[in-house]
Formats: C-alpha cells, sequence, structure tokens
C-alpha cells in the first residue's frame, strides 16, 4: 500500500499540471479521447455533486458530466465529450465547472482551457463566466459570497467575490482539494502532500492545520462541522473546525472524488470507476453507479 504523503502526491498530480505559468499551451489528452469509433466513457472521475432540485447525482468525469440513473446506467449529459476537472453543484439545475474542451471543439480552434463556466440547466447548456483560455480550476469552493477556486495553470489560491467574474490571486500551494462554509468565508481549508491546512483570511496565506489526520478530499458543513476522507480511506468528522477528529468509517477503497452537501449523505468515487453513497454520515457505504466490465 502507498504511503499517505505518496497516495495525496498522486492525487495532486491527477488533479494539477504542475507548470511554471499560466499561459501553458500544453494540454494532455488520452489516446481513448482520440478515438471516433468508441464511446470512451466516463474515464476518471474528477467530481461529484447532487442536484438539490431532485436529488440526481453527477459525476463530472474526462470525458463529460453525467446523470447517474440506476446502479448500471449513467447517461452523459447533452451528449457533450468535455474533460470537466472542477465541478460543483451551487444551487438547483445549477452547476460551476472548469477543464478543457472536447478533441472536435479542440480541433475547430476552440481555447484549451474552459476557464469558469456555469450551467443552470444541469449542464444542458453552458455559459462562459471568466478566465477562457487562461484558467484551468481543478477545484471549485463557494463559500456564500465569496468562491474559491485552484488555478492548475498557476499552482495558486484564487478568489472571488462576484461569482467568478473576475478573480484575486492568493497563496501559491499544491492543492488536492478545498473546503468552505458560507458562515465563515474567510476561513478556507486545503489539501497538500504535506497535510491539510487552514487559511483565515481567505487564502491569502495558510498554516497547518494542527493534530489533524492527512487528508486526500475535506468538505465544511459550517457551525464547526467538517467532514473528510483520510488517506488511510476512513471518513473523519470534526465537530470543532478541525481541532480534534473522531473516525466515522471506511471507504470502499482509494478515493478520487468525494462530495456532502449536508454531512450526512456522502458521495465517494473511487480508481475503479465506482460511485458509492452513505446516507449515514460515512458509517456505511452501497453502490450509486458501478461501471460496466467486460
Amino acid at each position: 500500500m502507498l504511503s499517505t504523503r505518496r497516495r495525496l502526491l498522486g492525487i495532486v498530480a491527477l488533479l494539477a499540471l504542475l507548470v511554471t505559468g499560466c499561459q501553458a499551451d500544453h494540454i494532455d489528452r488520452p489516446q481513448s479521447q482520440r478515438s471516433e469509433s468508441m464511446d470512451p466513457g466516463i474515464g476518471h472521475i474528477h467530481g461529484l455533486g447532487v442536484d438539490p432540485a431532485d436529488g440526481t447525482i453527477y459525476v463530472a468525469g474526462h470525458f463529460g458530466l453525467f446523470q447517474v440513473r440506476a446502479t448500471d446506467s449513467a447517461v452523459r449529459v447533452a451528449d457533450r465529450v468535455q474533460d470537466y476537472m472542477g465541478f460543483t453543484v451551487v444551487g438547483p439545475n445549477t452547476f460551476l465547472a472548469s477543464g478543457h474542451p472536447s478533441l472536435a471543439d479542440d480541433a475547430a480552434g476552440a481555447p484549451a482551457r474552459l476557464g469558469l463556466i456555469r450551467t443552470t440547466d444541469a449542464g444542458r447548456t453552458w455559459t462562459t463566466v471568466s478566465e477562457v483560455g487562461t484558467a484551468d480550476f481543478h477545484a471549485l469552493q463557494p463559500t456564500g459570497a465569496s468562491l474559491y477556486a485552484y488555478d492548475s495553470q498557476c499552482g495558486r489560491i484564487r478568489s472571488s467575490t462576484d461569482n467568478g467574474a473576475t478573480w484575486t490571486d492568493g497563496a501559491q500551494l499544491q492543492v488536492a482539494d478545498l473546503a468552505g462554509s458560507a458562515d465563515q468565508p474567510d476561513r478556507l481549508y486545503a489539501t497538500t502532500p504535506e497535510g491539510p491546512l487552514v487559511s483565515e483570511d481567505g487564502g491569502k496565506t495558510f498554516t497547518t492545520l494542527v493534530g489533524s489526520p492527512t487528508f486526500t478530499f475535506l468538505d465544511a458543513l459550517g457551525e464547526g462541522l467538517v467532514i473528510g476522507i483520510a488517506t488511510d480511506e476512513t471518513v473523519r468528522v470534526s465537530q470543532d473546525d478541525g481541532k480534534t477528529w473522531k473516525t466515522q468509517g471506511t471507504v470502499p477503497g482509494p478515493a478520487v472524488a468525494f462530495a456532502t452537501s449536508d454531512g450526512r449523505r456522502l458521495l465517494v468515487a473511487t480508481e475503479d470507476g465506482t460511485v458509492y453513497q452513505s446516507k449515514d454520515s460515512g458509517r456505511t457505504f452501497s453502490e450509486a453507479y458501478r461501471p460496466f466490465r467486460a
């Protein structure tokens, strides 16, 4: 089994292109996207979310946004093959995302980076908000009136107070995930290879979250509640802003994506493409989506 630091480094490597500046042009596309004769499936899962409009699970992957309809059925929304590197649900039918266009759009001259995009119809159509051609946001975290993002092109935390139209640069870090809540909009958690960090000034500076396990993913739900997936594949919960933690349960495999909106219903995607769901705050999990395996 990989060490906890090596595992988190691997997740950071998957979620971030370690480049020297914001204008890097190289985009690494897997060979399967170059085939027009075969549906590539979801590919690597980058994000998860539940639409509060109807409770539907959405899976954001390397080859599109998928709506989970049954344990063995996930349908690509609008038949759009697009690489969603960052994804978050912000309201009923309303999502934010970032990443790269499809190979066909790329060949037609579309910018290699989507910047920040927004949908208000559950992914059927998208509009560009900002940073098209420039930013590749691998983590997106709304906290009330503020929006935080990790821009992999700069390796930097960025923040916005106008719904992502304009951005302010923050700390430079290697980040796998961001967490924050509306009741403490200036507090931002970040998972890094060196362990979890916390900022009290809107992402400008960070300090070590003392006494915390090493996490791959975190979510902050407000009123001191923080929940996440540790690198030992356990679900950990804190009721005091991360000062102390208890083990809630164990996920069924190494996590590549995580989401929760209320701390009770949890979604976890594992390396083999399976999406698991917990309805009891991580004590037990069941399959929400299982990819076809020949």
